[in-house]
C-alpha cells in the first residue's frame, strides 16, 4: 500500500488545524456574555418548562394568552411587581392504571416571566383560565394610554 506525501510547494501547510475544545470554550463564554447582557434569566428546576404564550398590546392593557392544558387553577400563581409579570405553577403528572409506554406531554412545574414596557394599573390585573388558555390581562395606567382630543 502506498502512502500519499504531501508536496510542500503547492499544498499550503496545516498549523492551524480547529481545536474542538477551544471552539467550545469560546462558545460558552459568548453565550455566557449574552445571558450576562440579558440580566436577571429565569432559572427552572430540571423538570421545569416554558409554556407556550402570545403577547398582544391594545391601546388600554396588555393581554398575555398563555397555553396551559391539564393544569387547574388552583395550581397557578400570578404575580407583578416593577413592571414584570409571572406566573408560576405545576401541571401534575396524571394518575395511571397502566404502563406509560412513552411520554411527550411536559409535566412539572413552569415559569413565564415577561417584562412590559410600559407602567400598568397593577390592581386592575385579571386573569382566566378556559380550555387550557391562561388569559392574563393588565391594562396599562391611565398616563400611558393614549388620548384621544377632538379638534374643534
Amino acid at each position: 500500500m502506498a502512502l500519499t506525501t504531501r508536496d510542500q510547494k503547492t499544498e499550503p501547510a496545516r498549523s492551524n488545524r480547529r481545536d474542538p475544545i477551544a471552539d467550545m470554550e469560546r462558545l460558552r463564554s459568548r453565550l455566557s456574555g449574552i445571558f450576562d447582557e440579558l440580566g436577571e434569566f429565569p432559572s427552572l428546576q430540571s423538570d421545569g418548562f416554558i409554556p407556550l404564550a402570545d403577547i398582544e398590546e391594545t391601546d388600554d392593557a396588555f393581554i398575555v394568552e398563555m397555553e396551559l392544558p391539564g393544569v387547574d387553577k388552583r395550581d397557578i400563581e400570578i404575580s407583578y411587581a416593577g413592571r414584570r409579570l409571572t406566573v408560576t405553577g405545576e401541571r401534575k403528572e396524571k394518575e395511571r392504571t397502566g404502563v406509560l409506554r412513552r411520554r411527550t406531554r411536559t409535566v412539572g412545574q413552569f415559569r413565564y416571566e415577561v417584562q412590559l414596557p410600559t407602567d400598568v394599573d397593577e390592581d386592575g390585573v385579571t386573569a382566566s383560565l378556559d380550555q387550557g388558555v391562561l388569559i392574563v390581562r393588565v391594562p396599562k395606567s391611565s398616563s400611558e394610554r393614549p388620548r384621544r382630543i377632538k379638534v374643534n
